[in-house]
């Protein structure tokens, strides 16, 4: 396989970001920014996304089987960078990120656009990150949402020309 055409290719796919959150009820929060998140059905509602197997956030998530979903918005481009390192639960926030618990236990930021509450349905562990099939139980608009909701997700290209990740 060429590996440079692999690398761009797989670069092409537009990744919006988003911060998972997850909280074991024990002390243990984790907080990660990631990207490779689709809606794979209407009915029920569905979500799968890829979750890095070695991380804090995936190792809650297995355990507790749920997790938030937190929408980045365009002007939150430092919160994504934030969360690409470990989270710290300081003082009532995360990482200096205000935050009120949700239906499933877990985080939901409050200067995030949205929130998508979510129970795990399924993990297919295969790969670096594994891929993780959750049910959404909830959902949450933070902010007023005028034209398209997707505009106004924060996406990986909006992070400058040198941040990519996949390929």
């Amino acid at each position: 396989m060429n590996q440079d055409a692999k690398k761009t290719a797989l670069r092409m796919i537009p990744y919006g970001l988003y911060v998972l959150t997850a909280d074991d009820g024990k002390g243990n929060v984790a907080a990660a920014t990631i990207n490779f998140v689709t809606q794979s059905s209407f009915a029920p509602p569905l979500v799968t996304l890829g979750v890095k197997a070695d991380s804090g956030a995936y190792a809650i998530l297995k355990q507790t089987g749920a997790f938030v979903l937190n929408v980045l918005g365009k002007d939150q481009k430092g919160a994504a960078f934030t969360f690409f390192k470990p989270a710290k639960v300081e003082g009532g926030k995360i990482s200096g990120m205000a935050f009120t618990k949700g239906a499933v236990g877990a985080p939901l930021l409050s200067d995030a656009p949205a929130a998508i509450e979510c129970r795990v349905k399924k993990i297919v562990e295969e790969g670096d990150h594994h891929v993780v099939v959750a049910e959404v139980v909830e959902a949450h608009l933070n902010k007023p949402v005028t034209g398209r909701p997707d505009l106004v997700t924060l996406e990986m290209k909006d992070l400058g020309d040198n941040v990519f990740y996949g390929g």
